[in-house]
């Protein structure tokens, strides 16, 4: 298994981005040294503790915004789902299976909003925005987007 010049971890084959690991890559990128490159563990409660809110939260004190992130999220309904959903069309009522497609890809949507806001440095995303657009006449696909500005702000 190949290892990160860097930092001397193991990589992967899709964690490989030349001779760097994508952590280390991802921290030349936004300027970080060798030294602030932290573990998998430690990136991913630094990702969750990211907060969303809207642009004039009380008692947050933005010191710089820093630039504007978005995420994309895309999923498909399958034949079964859509089956059923021609029935509650019909009849009435409301569709869980849909209803728990569309709360994975906000969550999902949510956490690649906040991976994007970590990486260029932020601690925080103001004036969150979730847009969804149906991407086949069908309702087949679904894409999800959500955009907001990465801030750095004292929490």
């Amino acid at each position: 298994m190949p290892v990160c010049r860097e930092c001397g971890r193991d990589m992967g084959f899709f964690g490989k981005v030349g001779d760097s690991c994508s952590q280390c890559k991802s921290a030349q990128l936004v300027g970080e040294s060798d030294e602030t490159i932290s573990g998998p563990n430690e990136t991913n409660s630094e990702i969750n503790n990211i907060i969303l809110t809207t642009e004039c939260g009380t008692n947050l004190e933005i010191f710089e915004r820093i630039e504007i992130v978005t995420a994309e999220c895309a999923y498909g309904m399958n034949i079964f789902r859509d089956l059923f959903t021609s029935a509650r069309d019909i009849v009435g009522g409301r569709s869980k299976a849909i209803q728990n497609t569309m709360r994975d890809a906000r969550r999902m949507a949510l956490l690649e909003l906040k991976r994007e806001a970590h990486a260029v440095g932020a601690n925080a995303v103001v004036g969150v925005d979730l847009d969804y657009v149906e991407l086949s006449g069908a309702g087949n696909m679904v894409m999800l987007v959500a955009s907001g500005t990465a801030v750095r702000a004292k929490l």
